[in-house]
């Protein structure tokens, strides 16, 4: 793995990677592949993305409404970090360290996806994805100390009656109406910090504020973009949570592999060496 920084007589020096602009048509592309690259290793990235659905059912039954919406919500914001499996294997298939060979089977993949959790769960990645969290508890905190001001500070005796309240009352719909605006700006924040970060650390020798810096970068030349990655991201957690979140066993290995393509297409490290 290439070290990022170049060293003068003072010291090293971050050496930041260039950022292209990309087409929808690019994002299409990234898609596609990460598509293929689930087709290509469906049985390990299908258990693997088991994990993800286990624990949103463990938020659902394991506690009170007022936490599970934020819970909810906010859960996807630590998706990126939770993927981490996925951009390695894209990475390796990729570079054809992966045989696309009936003989590499079950677990040779297992062995691979654990081994890249093991070996580049560093001081960086964890720094990165511990920012995740702390966005997450800030938002869970945001959350119950909106629900406190609209319906006051007793919590709700049943998600009945939280589910009432927020739906079926105006004080609910202003709720829900504030909710979903700080909420949608605590999702950018994520996205920004994250969408990229993590594969840059996995592929390049960096440091969390180049990381950092390079993925937000990225989506403030690429907007639209970026806006679209996260809507798709957003429905297709959705869609999969829906389902009992057993979806969520296809889709987050799918938007894994997905994202690892988008960082190919938007971050240009050759001048890294």
């Amino acid at each position: 793995m290439p070290d990022s920084r170049t060293f003068t007589d003072n010291g090293a020096v971050a050496v930041y990677p260039n950022v292209r602009k990309i087409t929808l048509a690019d994002l299409k592309e990234a898609v596609s592949k990460g598509i293929d690259d689930f087709r290509a290793m469906p049985s390990h990235l299908f258990f693997l993305g088991l994990i993800y659905p286990i624990v949103g059912i463990w938020l659902v039954v394991g506690n009170s409404p007022l936490f599970l919406a934020p819970l909810l919500v906010g859960f996807p914001l630590i998706g990126s970090f939770a993927a981490l499996a996925f951009y390695e294997i894209s990475r390796r298939r990729e570079a054809g360290l992966i045989p696309e060979s009936h003989e590499y089977g079950i677990d040779a993949a297992w062995k691979d996806a654990f081994g890249v959790i093991r070996s580049h769960l560093n001081f960086s990645i964890l720094s990165v994805g511990l920012l995740l969290i702390v966005i997450l508890t800030c938002w869970i905190f945001t959350a119950q100390a909106l629900y406190s001001a609209f319906f006051g500070a007793a919590p709700p005796e049943s998600t009945t009656a939280f589910l009432r309240d927020i739906l079926t009352t105006s004080q609910g719909l202003k709720f829900i109406a504030v909710g979903t605006a700080i909420g949608f700006l605590y999702a950018v924040v994520a996205l920004s910090v994250s969408v990229l970060s993590f594969p840059l650390l996995l592929d390049r020798d960096v440091d969390v504020p180049v990381a950092i810096f390079t993925s937000v970068r990225a989506v403030l030349k690429n907007p639209l973009v970026m806006a679209v990655w996260g809507l798709i991201v957003a429905l297709s957690l959705l869609g999969g949570a829906l389902l009992i979140f057993a979806g969520l066993a296809v889709v987050i290995p799918v938007l894994g592999h997905s994202t690892w393509h988008l960082y190919r297409k938007t971050v240009d490290t050759s001048a890294m060496g």
